[in-house]
């Protein structure tokens, strides 16, 4: 199976403490080294002290840290073959790419003959890619991990989602591209074996809502909405399945 293979395996160590929004303390090879957090934003509801995690080594001798946090898994230490969240929101990108200039998820976009053009000004926002006609927008949500928390892992308290405004400005350019172009998607990236996108009762604010009404908006205007999930190992990233959501999945919210 074709697959996005990392330069160099990742290593896997223990994380120890979330120090800052960009540092990890995390446990490699039995020294204590402080390792770059990809996401400034929360990862789940649980806290990330004592798990495994996978860390990527850097190429470059003057970075301060030596290592970034690539992925993360509810599994114990001691466990074989953990399953892991891919938490590298920046990365997502370059997997995506991968996989659509391999044509690997044509019945979402057939990318044969098309060029993959990355960072696409579209409006006042910058789209992550157009393939022909065709706006991509992609969206790695991190602050709800929807997987069952096993109970060796610790819960933190609920955290609301409050930072959607740069989410609802992307989905107004992505419609507004409809009036010159076929298409537009909005494609929500779990590198981890996601259920179908559900809305949880507890998920609910006015924040959330503005962008529920605007999702609502846009796809009355066209706008398309596609999930992917991708698997993340050691050597590398794997496409496990795509698909489109399914509209119905709003009709229970009022918003």
């Amino acid at each position: 199976m074709d697959f996005f293979k990392f330069k160099k395996p990742l290593v896997e160590g223990i994380i120890l403490e979330r120090k800052s929004q960009f540092i990890y303390i995390c446990e490699v090879d039995g020294e204590e080294t402080r390792c770059h957090c990809p996401t400034t934003g929360r990862v789940g509801d649980f806290d990330n002290t004592g798990r495994p995690c996978l860390l990527s080594l850097t190429d470059d001798e003057n970075r301060k840290t030596k290592y970034t946090v690539e992925a993360i898994s509810l599994n114990k230490v001691e466990d074989n073959n953990k399953k892991w969240i891919g938490i590298n929101q920046n990365a997502s990108n370059r997997y995506i790419e991968y996989f659509l200039k391999k044509n690997m998820m044509k019945d979402m976009i057939d990318t044969k003959n098309k060029e993959v053009l990355r960072e696409q000004k579209l409006g006042i926002s910058r789209i992550d890619f157009l393939v022909g006609d065709t706006y991509l927008e992609v969206k790695t949500p991190l602050h709800f991990i929807d997987l069952p928390i096993p109970k060796h892992v610790n819960l933190k308290q609920h955290s609301q989602l409050t930072s959607t405004d740069r989410m609802v400005k992307h989905i107004k350019d992505l419609v507004g591209s409809l009036k010159t172009h076929q298409r537009a998607i909005e494609l929500n990236v779990f590198i981890y074996d996601a259920p179908h996108f559900r809305i949880k009762p507890e998920h609910r604010n006015k924040d959330f809502d503005k962008v529920g009404l605007t999702v609502q908006w846009a796809l009355k205007k066209g706008l398309e909405l596609w999930q992917v999930n991708l698997e993340i190992t050691k050597d590398g990233v794997y496409l496990q399945k795509y698909f489109p959501f399914n509209k119905d999945w709003m009709k229970n919210y009022v918003f």
